[in-house]
This record gives structure tokens, sequence and C-alpha cells, in this order.
């Protein structure tokens, strides 16, 4: 019998079988426990041969007690609550799996391809530590190893006839530091970028001669950040070099060095660089307004005045390019367009004309149904505590009341946007009458590098005054109520929220947190961790600055718990994760269960933790497995927690995303 997780449950004595595994359930001191065990269908007899019918078992799991009993649960209840449990599993799941499959012919625009022509390439066993390979020529390939969570080195492979040699090209000495090989849109050649928090730099190959050594653009300085393409000897940059040090388009066409770039577009304030592509002889910048809403900026290389601005449909919310890594078309770009309830739909923009039109080059967007037809987007503002206008994404199907099921996303960390992809299981609640809100929290990079300096180190609590603000504006605005409110983020999105829960816990009714980053404090003082240090930019460092220490105390989760009522929690966690340790999660779950003990609370939240295998921080590859996780998100969000709805029911990435 193998355990796998504790978990702290209200009151009653229920028992069920979990989605995941067959679980037993029972009342002890207030708590209940879930846990894995190896049983029949039929849970009943298999537990009688175990246990004494007037006999409990006790296992411990770290510092949290697992009983096993049979006799406080009735045989008939015990079936009646099953076959409940169980019946409202199979409608979830049969729900979410058909919303999943009305989009399986969503086309895949992922490919392998050839760029060096059709030369046969040699069949290579690839190993896991390799992360990114790049062929330079037929013969030449450039690729990186991981050790741990980073890539640090850059490895050339020259294949001739008398077998192949291996060549070292780049070593990263700096711990804060990740590295990456891409190639250029024109496939010209390999850069080498070398990223940090705060700082960049890159490396040039040229792929005609690619034995060369790699060219520096400009050596890495603090503060400075830039990525580069390559446009006809040009090397065209997107660097932070703008007013208020944020992003602006340069070239540089002389000599590798920053005194040679020349700025040839800086946006308008308030308006966002998000990406930046080369396509022929345009560059074009997908951008966010100051209303948050997406639109393309196209800069023609050759005459920059003359660049134009293309505004996407207002319920554009994601930009991907159709064909990354293929040269386009000279006077083409083809990408998607998409939002958390609506697929992937293909766009053509012709440049020199500045024509966009859908539907070219791609499948239409399967036809919507039910309430995603009538989906509205809408962009609001909350004004945080020091004034600061917050953007909020609102989608929802029909007008909003106090009763609405809502559904709020956060992150608001390390300058990455809080995902606004399509997911059908977004749009499967969409379509049973919840609001989906998207909290654009400072932290983020949703407006800019300055709204993530805003929430770094000693300002992260502005993250959390963003959170509650975002809240407040919602329910003032007649946007559902806190008693039909679920908050939900992963990795580090779960600081705010954690702290949200600890401030103000009346503001939602449950919560639901992925791989979630609760233990700030011990995480950063403990530099054995693989990603301590470079984090320091993030959440500062408390062993070096006393002040420091005294901020991130102030509102790490596991720091701040007290005895009152929190909202229902399910916490979702890997055993190997090594960017957000499992520790972190059972002391968060331990002292949630010390604080239910300490009051009387009725009735009490279910706080339940779900431990899975592996160490996959973003979630499970296999299609199975994430339709049965997010089978459970759902069912923990619609199973009452949030009160009824009115239908029937139902990164590899770098630091902690």
């Amino acid at each position: 019998m193998a355990v796998v997780a504790a978990f702290r449950l209200a009151a009653r004595s229920v028992t069920f079988r979990s989605r995941f595994r067959d679980v037993f359930v029972t009342k002890r001191l207030r708590c209940r426990y879930y846990t894995k065990v190896s049983v029949a269908k039929n849970l009943d007899a298999s537990f009688r041969p175990a246990l004494k019918p007037e006999k409990s078992e006790v296992v411990l799991f770290g510092s949290v007690e697992i009983v096993f009993t049979f006799q406080e649960i009735p045989s008939d209840r015990f079936s009646r609550d099953l076959e409940r449990y169980k019946d409202l599993k199979a409608c979830f799941k049969r729900h979410l799996k058909a919303t999943y499959g009305r989009f399986s012919d969503v086309p895949d625009h992922s490919v392998v391809i050839n760029p060096c022509g059709s030369g046969l390439r040699p069949r290579l066993n690839v190993s896991k530590c390799l992360k990114i390979l790049h062929w330079a020529t037929d013969d030449v390939l450039f690729y990186t190893t991981r050790e741990g969570l980073k890539c640090r080195n850059v490895y050339r492979l020259d294949l001739t006839q008398n077998g192949s040699t291996i060549r070292s090209v780049y070593e990263e000495s700096q711990p804060d530091i990740f590295v990456e090989v891409s190639r250029s849109r024109d496939g010209h050649v390999l850069s080498i970028t070398c990223s940090g928090r705060s700082s960049s730099e890159a490396l040039l190959v040229d792929v005609s001669d690619p034995r060369l050594e790699p060219v520096l653009v400009q050596v890495r300085q603090p503060q400075l950040l830039y990525y580069v393409e390559h446009w006809r000897r040009n090397v065209i940059i997107l660097a932070n070099t703008g007013p208020g040090r944020e992003y602006q388009v340069e070239r540089d066409s002389t000599r590798p060095s920053m005194m040679s770039w020349d700025a040839i577009f800086t946006p308008r304030p308030g308006t966002a660089l998000k990406d930046m592509d080369v396509v022929g002889d345009h560059c074009v910048l997908v951008a966010a307004t100051t209303s948050n809403e997406l639109e393309l900026i196209v800069v023609p290389l050759s005459r920059p005045r003359a660049a134009y601005t293309l505004q996407l449909p207002s319920w554009a919310c994601a930009v991907e390019s159709q064909h990354p890594g293929f040269a386009e078309p000279r006077g083409t770009m083809e990408f998607l367009i998409s939002s958390p309830v609506r697929p992937p739909v293909s766009y053509r923009l012709r440049l020199e004309e500045g024509l966009l039109s859908p539907g070219a080059g791609g499948r239409p967007a399967p036809s919507p149904t039910n309430r995603a037809r009538e989906a509205i987007t809408a962009r609001l503002k909350a004004r945080s505590q020091d004034g600061t206008s917050v953007p909020v994404t609102l989608l929802h199907g029909g007008p909003c009341t106090k009763d609405t099921p809502l559904l709020v996303h956060v992150y608001g960390a390390y300058g990455r946007d809080v995902d606004m992809r399509f997911r059908p299981e977004k749009r499967f609640l969409l379509e049973q009458g919840w609001a989906l809100a998207y909290c654009h929290i400072r932290g983020g990079g949703e407006r800019g590098l300055a709204w993530q300096r805003q929430a770094r180190v000693e300002g992260k609590r502005r993250s959390v005054e963003d959170l509650q603000a975002c809240l407040a504006h919602l329910f003032a605005s007649g946007v559902s109520s806190p008693r039909r409110t679920v908050l939900t983020a992963r990795s580090a999105g779960a600081v705010p929220v954690g702290a949200l829960c600890n401030g103000r816990p009346d503001m939602m009714r449950a919560v639901t947190l992925q791989s979630p980053f609760l233990d700030v404090l011990a995480t950063m003082e403990d530099p054995k961790l693989p990603l301590t240090l470079e984090d320091r930019e993030e959440w500062g460092d408390p062993l070096g600055n006393p002040q420091h220490r005294l901020t991130i105390a102030s509102y790490c989760p596991v720091c701040n718990i007290t005895s009152q009522r929190y909202p229902s929690m399910l916490l979702t966690a890997y055993a190997d994760d090594q960017r957000t340790p499992l520790a972190g999660v059972l002391k968060y779950a331990e002292k949630l269960k010390e604080a239910a003990k300490a009051g009387t609370f009725h009735p009490e939240p279910n706080i339940v933790v779900n431990v899975q295998p592996g160490a996959n921080h973003g979630g499970p590859d296999d299609w199975e497995a994430v339709l049965e996780e997010v089978n459970a998100k759902s069912e923990a969000a619609m199973r009452g927690w949030a009160g009824r709805v009115r239908r029937a029911a139902p990164f590899e990435g770098r630091g902690r995303y």
C-alpha cells in the first residue's frame, strides 16, 4: 500500500472514488485524508481482510498522519455516496471529453523541417539532456545540453565521411544565465542567446560558414535586455533601450556594438511591445495597447518611417506564428489568433498593402456553439491601492449577475503574461454559464517592463493589492460575488493568491493551484535549490538583505496562515518537481490543518493535496492524463465549491513558470 498524499478536508466523513486512484476517506480530528490505495473495484470488500472493523491503522507521511479505518462508514451510506460520486465524475468527464473532441480537428501547425534542402540527415540517438537542436548545414548541427533545469553550454557536431567530431562553441559561467540556440527567420544565421532576469547577450553564427567563431552582438550589461533577428546583413534588435527602459527596435548594419545601433521604431507611450518577427523586408511587432487589446505594428525595414498599425479583432488574446522557423513568402505573413474560449483562427497579412484577411492559409475554426457563439470579451480596469489602473479581461456568454459563477486567473511574476491561449476546458466552463476573468496584475509583463519592475523584490505586495482590487472591481460591477468565485493559478502565480487568502479569505469560495510556489521565504533561504540564485532578482535575497527578508515574510503564504476560515483548495503538486518543491506544498497544507484545529468554523473548507508522480512542473504530457487533471479541476470548481451551475454538470521554461 503506497501513500501518495495527505489532505485536510471538512468535518463530515465521506467515502468516494478519486478520478486518479481509488481512495478511502475517513474522519479524524475534524480532518479528512486522501490516500492512494491499490484495491479492486469493490472497495468495501477489499478493505475487510486488511483491517478489522473495530481497529484503525495509522501511517506517517512526513508530519502528517494518514488514518486508515473501516468501521466509521455504514456500508449503505458508503455505497450510496460512492455511486453518487461515480455518476457525477462520469458526467463531468463525458462532457469535458466531448468538449475536447469538438476541437480535436483544429489543425496542428507544428512541423518537422529540413531547412537546408533535401539532403538526408543521419539518424541520431538524442538523449534527454539535449534541449535545443538546429542544423546549420546538412553536416553541421548546433545543440545545447541541459544540466538540471538550465541549458548552459552549446556544442557543434561536425559530420564527415570518416565519422563525427563534437566541439564546444560556448560555455556559460554565470549560474543565473540560461542559454538557447535559435535560427533566424531568413535562415542565414544561428543566434546563441544568453539571458538572465534583467540582462542578456547574443552571439551570431553565419550558417554559410558555421565553423567560424560566433560573433558577439553586444557584451552583457546590467539592465540591458535584447534579442536579435537578421535581415540582409543587418541585425534587427528588440532592446529595452527606449524611454523608461522599455522595448524599441534597433538596427545594426556596421559592426557588432551597441555604439552602432540605430533606433528605427519606438512605440507610442502606453504601448507595450510583446514580440518581434522579421518577414521579408518587414519587421512585424505584436503590441498591447493601453486598453490591453492586441495590435500588429508593421515596420518596413527599408523605410521605417512608413510604419503602420493594424488592430486585431477585439476578442484576440493571443497571437502565434503559424509557421515558426520557416522563411515566409516575402510579401505575406500567416499567423494564428485565439482566446481562452476561441480556438486558433488563421490570418494572412499582406505586408505591402497592409491587408489583413481571416481564414487564408488554414482551416477556419469550428463553428461556435451554445454560449461560446455569443462570447463577450470585455476589457475592464480596476484601481489598485496606490491608484494604478490594473487591466482585467472578462469573458462571459451573457449578462452577469451576483449569482454568475466566476473563475479568476492570475500570474504576476517574472514579467510573463497570464496564459490566455485557447483551452477547451475554458470554453466548456463558458458554455456552462461561467464567467472567466484574467487579472493582469503587476509583476507580469502585460503592460511592459516597468509593469514587472514595480512588483519585484520589495514591491511584491503590489501584486497582492492588484489582485484584491481586481476582485473588488468585478464584484462592484455586478460580476458574480465572493461566494460564487474560484481563483486559479499555477507556479509563482500561487504567491498573490495565497497571500490574498491569508488577508482576505472572504473574497473567494475556492482556489485551485497547480505546482504552487507557496513557501517563498524558506525557498529563497536555501541556495542549494536549483533556482534560488537567479530568482533573487525577482523575490530578493533574505540571507544577505534583512529588509528583503522582512518583505518576503510579510506576504509569503506559508508564513502568514492564521486561525480563520479559509476557502476550499485543490493543490496539485508533482513529487519530483524541482522548480516548486513538494515539501513547501505539504508544509502549507499542514499549517492550514493546524489553523483549522485552532478555531471552530462551520462548514469547514475542503483542503485537498493531489500529489502526482513525476517532475512535470507544467502538468502531464499524456493526453489522457491531461484530461484527467483538467477533469479534476473542473470538478473541484463545479462540485458545490462555487455553488451549483444552472445546467447539468459538465513550461518547460525558465523560473517557476
